[in-house]
């Protein structure tokens, strides 16, 4: 089912004016950085332990994130839990009743393939499920 905490998604209106406090204050190291064009977001990933904080900054005012930021500001955007088999993990939700943005896997950051529970479901928390396979990120 879910195996970890895969990571903790961060909205943020500019990676490179956040990033020193990570680096610098927190003294987490930077994994790397990409786009994702499907999400229209630069994503940031800082290893903490077993997993990592994902900056989102968004790269156009279409993007969720940028539509997240403009209605709640910068902060936690979403909680990421791994999983083994996202398909199969998405209809079981689906079979129990839980509402899904994503009823499909879409592509993420990393390679990884991620899909969105609808936070109505999670008392208001945007929860990712995310299946990763020999990804770097």
């Amino acid at each position: 089912m879910i195996n970890k905490v895969d990571h903790i998604g961060v909205a943020v209106r500019s990676i490179s004016r956040v990033l020193p406090f990570y680096e610098r204050t927190l003294g987490l190291k930077l994994v790397g950085i990409e786009s994702v064009e499907e999400q229209k977001v630069k994503v940031a990933f800082l290893k903490i332990g077993n997993t990592k904080i994902e900056l989102l900054e968004p790269t156009s005012d279409e993007s969720p994130v940028a539509k997240f930021i403009e209605k709640r500001g910068e902060g936690i955007h979403h909680l990421a839990l791994g999983v083994d088999d996202i398909k199969k993990r998405i209809e079981e939700l689906k079979e129990n009743g839980i509402k899904m943005i994503d009823e499909t896997p879409r592509n993420g950051a990393g390679g990884a393939s991620i899909a969105f529970l609808h936070p109505k479901a999670a008392n208001g928390v945007l929860v990712e499920l995310c299946e990763k396979r020999g990804t770097v990120l």
